[in-house]
């Protein structure tokens, strides 16, 4: 018989705050989250300065899984423009699923506006690592400015993130053809 063990208090609050932050967004109340993990707000307080840093924690306890389904494999060895290409098909996909609200790490630094807010800070870095994977593919793939190119790219993936999360558009046969036309501008191989 295996017995399963009950995750931590800290680890159903970190889950809680996932879950409930990308469904509903930061302003979710500490009620509400303790509730959800089935922690009392003594505990979340022991284990947690503030709602403040436990965003943030939630934040950088899902980047690592984020960036494994955004990004392809340290292991892959297809062409630069493929490997962008990835990255806009992982995003096409995940926007077709119903629980689909745009990317929470964008989400975040919209919703709490100061970018000295612990979270916020976590979701710049992981956005700017983003935009840092373009620039060095598009380095690699001959852009003849590898700079523009990643801010252009970071722009387009945002955008269909946010438009895609709010149910403003498909993305279906619409981000393909546009990175298509900005990767060719630039001349990425």
């Amino acid at each position: 018989m295996t017995i399963e063990a009950k995750p931590s208090p800290r680890e159903r609050l970190l889950e809680a705050a996932a879950t409930l932050t990308y469904r509903a967004g930061v302003g979710i109340g500490v009620e509400a989250l303790c509730k959800a993990a089935g922690v009392s707000k003594r505990s979340m307080y022991q284990l947690f300065a503030s709602k403040d840093e436990l965003l943030a924690a939630s934040l950088e306890r899902r980047t690592s899984a984020y960036v494994a389904m955004l990004l392809p494999g340290a292991d892959d060895d297809r062409e630069p423009r493929e490997r962008i290409m990835h990255v806009f098909e992982q995003v096409e996909s995940q926007a077709g699923m119903p629980e689909f609200r745009g990317c929470p790490f964008l989400a975040a630094q919209i919703e709490l506006k100061d970018q000295d807010h612990p979270a916020s800070r976590v979701a710049h870095e992981v956005k700017a690592n983003l935009t840092a994977f373009f620039r060095a593919e598009a380095e690699q793939g001959g852009a003849d400015d590898p700079d523009l190119l990643a801010r252009q790219l970071s722009l387009v993936f945002d955008g269909a993130s946010a438009r895609a999360g709010i149910g403003a558009d498909k993305l279906t046969g619409l981000v393909a053809p546009t990175v298509t036309t900005l990767l060719d501008a630039a001349g990425v191989r």
